[in-house]
């Protein structure tokens, strides 16, 4: 049975299976922060283990070497924390037969977040931009936040925010293997809830279910941002948001891109936001954007603050972000690895460049994926004028027969499409011009963003 006493209260060092992780190396980050002595294990060197080691923080890259450093080996003040992504690790089976105190990543946000209101942001699409601009409105604010980030927020130029003075915490409540059940939220964002993670889930009826035991954990006197239509019936009070809705308590109206910002009207029940301008492109941006104003105005900050905030925020790493912004050359790259996030993704593109080749690179990002939404998938890259499609990015998964980027490139009605490695597609993209480029992926496609710019420039 494990001990009842809570290790954040008591224990001074942190060590982290798997502290390369987006949301890993964010708590690794907090708790370097506090003080805490910190180290960790990856298996494979990253900018952000990079970074990390810059920061202080000790990190190897050998499952349970002489790399751990003694003092980590100590089981009365060492706080093990490990992603659920990681399955079979000599490390994690070291720690847990010792007798560490070992926790998943979800279980330690579940502690940190109990003594604050936590504001959740959940949803198949749409987290780490949402959290990060729902952290930005209320650091810009006097409400301030503490905020856990799923990706690399550009106005912080960090995946962590830390306030000593505010009583709000913003995470991301990750679905995957249903950790957002080790939350406590005061209230929360729920975006989206289209069916993913069926290799951990089972059936979409299952997963839907996960995100309705999440409802009901948002709390009585707190609140609900949810998207119109979604099959949820949470406790808590409801706000309903959409895009060209004339029944949801907010829609975003009118949107078009005009002097370099994303603009369109917002209807908040009865009354008319005109002419909000937004920092980052998309439709589905403005979306996230309307789910982030109710947040804020139940919360009490003000429509001018909110409208500012929204004009400054400049987004989040591989969200639709920008690297070459030319007249003849546009070059975007975007994490999306869902059917449902290509489509908004695509259609974006589409309404900012009308006329424009699109040529796009796709990694697909899973065997279980791209077979559980294989149509859905052929369906949204037959859009684009030319597509490369990189082999698939096997993350934690074994090849599943019958599921190749060959077989799916197959089914795609694009009019020039192609599969290549990883280095050919990078030399086949920088021979383009006159067009719009895009590298789009969850795997390890961003590894060819950058030597792709550097050519294309």
């Amino acid at each position: 049975m494990k001990s009842i006493v809570n290790p954040i209260e008591v224990f001074k060092r942190a060590y982290f299976i798997g502290i390369g992780g987006i949301g890993m190396s964010a708590l690794a980050r907090y708790f370097k922060r506090q003080g805490w002595e910190v180290s960790g294990y990856d298996k494979t060197p990253s900018s952000l283990t990079d970074a990390l080691q810059e920061e202080g923080i000790a990190v190897h890259f050998s499952d349970v070497g002489d790399d751990i450093q003694a003092a980590f080996k100590s089981k009365a003040d060492t706080l093990v924390i490990y992603t659920p992504a990681i399955k079979k690790l000599g490390e994690l089976s070291y720690f847990k037969n010792e007798g560490f105190q070992v926790h998943k990543r979800s279980e330690v946000l579940g502690m940190l977040t109990r003594s604050s209101l936590g504001l959740g942001v959940a949803g198949t699409h749409g987290k780490t931009t949402t959290s990060a601009l729902l952290a930005y409105i209320l650091d810009s604010s006097e409400l301030k936040c503490s905020a856990f980030l799923g990706g690399i927020a550009t106005n912080f130029d960090s995946n962590l925010v830390i306030s000593t003075t505010s009583k709000y915490t913003v995470v991301e409540a990750d679905e995957f293997d249903r950790s957002f059940l080790a939350l406590s939220p005061f209230a929360s964002i729920i975006t989206s809830v289209d069916p993913d993670h069926l290799d951990i889930y089972g059936d979409v009826d299952y997963f839907k279910q996960g995100f309705q035991s999440y409802a009901e954990l948002i709390h009585l006197e707190g609140f609900v941002i949810m998207k119109e239509g979604l099959p949820l019936e949470p406790k808590a009070r409801i706000i309903s948001y959409a895009v060209a809705s004339e029944t949801a308590d907010v829609s975003v109206e009118q949107m078009h891109f005009e002097n370099g910002y994303f603009t369109f009207d917002v209807r908040i029940r009865e009354e008319n936001w005109k002419g909000v301008q937004l920092g980052i492109p998309g439709i589905h941006n403005a979306e996230n954007a309307a789910a982030c104003i109710a947040m804020c105005l139940e919360l009490g900050v003000k429509e001018t603050l909110i409208r500012e905030a929204l004009k400054t925020f400049k987004g989040v790493k591989r969200r639709f972000e920008y690297h070459i912004r030319k007249e003849n050359l546009v070059y975007i790259d975007d994490y999306a690895h869902h059917p449902t996030e290509l489509h908004s993704f695509l259609s974006s593109v589409r309404l900012m460049y009308p006329g424009k080749r699109v040529i796009g690179a796709f990694q697909p990002h899973l065997f279980t994926r791209t077979r559980d939404f294989f149509e859905g998938f052929a369906h949204e890259l037959s859009a684009l004028d030319e597509l490369v499609l990189l082999p698939i990015y096997p993350a934690r998964e074994q090849p599943i027969e019958g599921v190749s980027s060959e077989h799916l490139l197959a089914a795609i009605k694009a009019p020039k499409k192609q599969v290549l490695a990883a280095e050919e597609a990078l030399h086949y993209l920088s021979l383009q011009n006159d067009c719009v480029i895009l590298t789009i992926g969850a795997g390890d496609i961003d590894r060819i963003v950058e030597p792709l710019t550097k050519a294309l420039s």
